[in-house]
């Protein structure tokens, strides 16, 4: 009896002829003596050096990739391995591929994907920059866990991993460059996948030239897919911090716990914060929306108006009610103007009723805008379901017949 396919290893290959063989030797030699069934799978992203030649007469299986970058060639080796499991590495001879059995148990104990922890197993001297090992990973990694609450994994950039290739590919993971591997651990979290980590080790690379990491430039990049993939983090909270300071100055210098030759400034700028915050919380929430239809992030949401078909009334009652305050501020005013005695009380009462129906009437704006715009993205969403819907009722029903 045939045993089915276990484990495919994929290795994203471009010009790596002189650490490619001793990847490939390593990983046949796990193959044969752990008993595992499985196969090797060189992704290659246009190698002009033989290192296509060189997979085929060792037997590993070759993809080739037209689409540029890490994460393209990752994505098809991925969709194009027959195991069950699949264990992802670099094939410039930095990683063990004589060590996979922790990520193989792992993997048969249910766990969906499993992290390398390079800090555990152990990092050779040189075989990682200072700046990596002592600043830039951690850094980025202690900014990962925190955003994406993920307190499992301790490297979000090894690039040894295993996972199940069933659970990865429901991620719909789209990045085509370096980012791949964050948005699968992302994505990952985002999705409660099962995630767990082992040790593993880094040595010294085999090349005979520069690695293809480029410290700043994909330093950004990280971060970048951070704040992108986090609307909460990078529009949300900072939304509210800037609302609720906003308010607190503005009280502040409306009761006199301010000196007063600071009320207009701190008006200007109190009120200013109070419409930015308010916008980036809006802002907030149509990008958790987009991120949701575009497939970034999973369905569920604690926002109840991507969901609820009122939101569109429920804004627009909700603008009208701003529009009232802000109408109560001018009577303020006018009732001030009417009984002026030009005291300079009157002055700063006209100041803050000023400011104050101007706010609440841009919050009034920004609401009627914002509940329009959920409506718009609420009949994008129900229009891509629409086909799928239909598709499916089509099918139910010629069944029935």
């Amino acid at each position: 009896m045939v045993r089915p396919m276990e484990l495919s290893i994929v290795m994203p290959c471009l010009n790596e002829a002189r650490t490619l063989p001793t990847c490939i030797e390593k990983a046949t030699k796990f193959l044969k003596e752990s008993g595992v069934v499985g196969e090797i799978i060189v992704a290659d992203n246009g190698s002009t050096d033989g290192s296509i030649e060189i997979a085929k007469s060792l037997g590993a299986r070759v993809v080739n990739v037209p689409i540029k970058g890490y994460g393209a060639a990752l994505s098809a080796g991925i969709h194009a391995a027959e195991g069950m499991y699949v264990i992802m590495g670099d094939s410039d001879d930095s990683y063990n591929f004589l060590g996979l059995q922790p990520f193989v148990d792992k993997l048969r104990e249910g766990f969906e994907l499993v992290m390398g922890n390079r800090f555990l197993g152990g990092i050779m001297p040189n075989a990682m920059p200072i700046s990596h090992r002592f600043f830039g990973n951690p850094m980025l990694t202690a900014l990962g866990r925190r955003i994406y609450e993920n307190d499992v994994c301790g490297d979000f950039y090894c690039g040894l991993r295993g996972f199940s290739k069933a659970a990865i590919e429901r991620l719909s993971i789209q990045s085509t460059g370096m980012e791949f591997a964050l948005e699968m651990i992302i994505k990952a979290q985002l999705y409660q996948l099962k995630i767990t980590e082992v040790p593993t080790t880094l040595s010294v690379d085999g090349r005979d030239r520069k690695p293809h990491l480029k410290t700043y430039r994909d330093g950004w990049r990280s971060l970048r897919l951070y704040l992108l993939m986090s609307p909460r983090w990078t529009f949300g909270l900072p939304g509210i911090v800037s609302v609720l300071l906003g308010g607190i100055l503005f009280a502040a210098s409306f009761f006199g716990l301010l000196p007063a030759a600071w009320a207009l400034v701190v008006v200007i700028l109190s009120s200013a914060a109070m419409v930015l915050g308010f916008q980036a919380i809006l802002l907030a929430i149509f990008a958790k929306f987009i991120a949701i239809e575009t497939g970034l992030h999973p369905p569920a949401s604690r926002f109840w108006m991507l969901r609820d078909e009122g939101t569109l009334e429920r804004f627009l009652i909700a603008g009208g009610v701003l529009v009232a305050v802000s109408l109560i501020f001018v009577g303020f005013m006018g009732w001030n103007f009417a009984h002026s005695s030009r005291d300079v009380r009157n002055d700063y009462a006209n100041i803050y009723h000023t400011f104050l129906a101007l706010v609440s009437l841009l919050f009034a704006g920004q609401t009627i805008i914002g509940g329009f715009t959920f409506g718009i993205l609420r009949l994008v969403g129900e229009r891509r379901q629409f086909p799928r819907k239909r598709a499916a009722d089509g099918s139910a029903s010629k069944r029935i017949r």
